[in-house]
Order: structure tokens, then sequence, then C-alpha cells
């Protein structure tokens, strides 16, 4: 799959994506600073699922109807990069069909696809 990671996601979740075989836009390491509206342009216009803990994502898809190829909000009461890296090992076990042009809100034990 394509990814775009984005910063406050990290850098260590984008190199396990990319062990993964996932082709990945880490903006930690090649765009520090894009700000959320050139985010959600990028990865829409490069056809990549979003993948990111700011839920001002959710406004950006739902209140100002911006377009998107999928993305992966998470939602974690444990921030550390291995949470990240588990809990997104398990979506794309469970759900790896899925993630394409929807709005997924993951936490450590659930995941709800929203209506886009």
């Amino acid at each position: 799959m394509r990814f775009l990671v984005d910063e406050c996601t990290g850098p260590a979740v984008a190199r396990w994506l990319c062990g993964q075989g996932h082709e990945v836009f880490c903006v930690y390491s090649e765009a520090r600073g894009m700000n959320d509206d050139d985010v959600i342009r990028k990865a829409f216009a490069e056809d990549r699922v979003l993948i990111t803990n700011d839920k001002d994502f959710g406004e950006k898809v739902y209140r100002e109807r911006r377009p998107h190829k999928g993305v992966v909000l998470l939602r974690l009461d444990d921030e550390r990069t291995s949470g990240k890296i588990d809990t997104i090992r398990r979506l794309l076990d469970r759900y790896p069909d899925r993630l394409t042009g929807a709005f997924a809100v993951v936490t450590e034990t659930r995941v709800r696809f929203a209506r886009t």
C-alpha cells in the first residue's frame, strides 16, 4: 500500500511500514513543518492513505469535505512508538482491504470505519 505518515505519527512508524514493503512518504523526515492542508492534498494527489494522530483531519474530511484516499486516525492512550506500530500492525492484518477511501478511527482495542 501507499501511505503518507503525518509528522506527529513519526518516522519510526514510517520506517516500520517501509520494512513491511509499503511505499511511504514521511512528513517528519521529508517535509517537516508541512501544514495540514498540504498534507491531505499530497496524500490525495499521490493516492496515499494518511496515517495521523491529529484529529484536525476529521475536521478537514467532514466539515471541509476535503477529498482523500483514506485516513487512519490513531486515538491511542499510549502514544509510544511501539504502541503505534502494534496498533497499525493489527489494523493491517485485519482490515487491509478496507483502508483505501475510508476514514478509520483506531484505538488499542477498536477500529471504527466512519462514513465520508
